[in-house]
């Protein structure tokens, strides 16, 4: 009879146990509360993992109240090579939209960063990983321009980790030559640029705008490079050094500027904003 007792109280206990309370670490792998991680900006409180941000989480972070302004929100991607495989392009492209309410895999605007103007980007990963097609290097190449217009910085943070969109071919593979020009030119005006890498930030992306800022800031742990090194060790027949193409690795060896927790993101941004450019604007072209 008691046990009987004993398992009517934890099946009872179980009913009663609020769903989505607890979450998994995909860093410790610990059963943390959504509440303590939801309250730290997504970081685990048993081992600071950083969960992967939205584009509008990540406006909230970084940005002052009210002051951002979305800039071309209705561009959105077409289906030039009418490409079909596993599953058709417009398919995928309808889904992510449907998926996130965005209508591309980057949001930029104009904002305040504790009071410093600026233009912000933010990539979103939930869109198809995040990849760069057409809209997503337009629109970098358009939000530079913006901020070499307003002779504000320019803040992109690379939320995402995908590559060129290869659905658009080459129009896809040539926003890598644009979206480095565009700042290329930004940069020889004098501009600011200040550039968030993410966990993880990967091939295309990492290989043109995202590695190109004046500043290049990190999260922790953050998987930052080319190719994964999974791919790497297999080409190379080598084992690679222990946490290869994580932040601190790419820290030590001059790669990024600084590691900056989740937490302490924005107020980082406007030291930067504040150092850079006191008494000074960008040069108008």
């Amino acid at each position: 009879m008691a046990w009987d007792g004993l398992k009517r109280f934890i099946s009872r206990k179980k009913k009663e146990m609020p769903a989505g309370l607890a979450i998994q670490c995909e860093g410790c792998k610990q059963l943390v509360f959504r509440k303590l991680v939801e309250e730290r900006q997504k970081t685990c409180p048993e081992c600071n993992y950083h969960f992967t941000l939205t584009a509008p989480e990540r406006i909230e972070l970084c940005v002052d109240p009210g002051t951002f302004e979305e800039m071309w929100p209705l561009m959105g991607p077409t289906d030039p090579l009418n490409f079909s495989g596993a599953a058709a392009y417009k398919d995928k492209i309808k889904e992510a939209q449907g998926k996130t309410g965005l209508r591309d895999a980057i949001v930029v605007g104009k904002g305040r960063v504790h009071g410093h103007p600026c233009v912000f980007g933010v990539t979103d990963s939930r869109f198809l990983m995040g990849s760069m097609g057409s809209v997503v290097g337009e629109k970098i190449a358009r939000a530079t321009e913006k901020a070499l217009e307003l002779s504000i910085p320019l803040i992109i943070v690379s939320g995402s980790g995908g590559g060129a969109r290869m659905y658009e071919g080459c129009l896809s593979l040539m926003q890598m030559a644009k979206t480095s020009a565009a700042l290329a030119w930004f940069h020889e005006a004098g501009g600011l640029f200040i550039s968030v890498l993410t966990n993880p930030t990967m091939a295309g992306v990492m290989a043109s705008f995202a590695s190109l800022g004046d500043v290049i800031l990190a999260e922790p742990k953050a998987l930052i490079g080319f190719t994964g090194p999974r791919v790497i060790e297999q080409t190379i027949k080598q084992e690679l050094p222990k946490g290869f193409q994580r932040s601190e690795f790419l820290l030590e060896r001059g790669f990024i500027d600084r590691i900056v927790e989740r937490q302490a993101m924005k107020d980082e941004l406007a030291k930067i904003i504040d150092y850079c450019t006191a008494g000074e604007t960008v040069a108008s072209k």
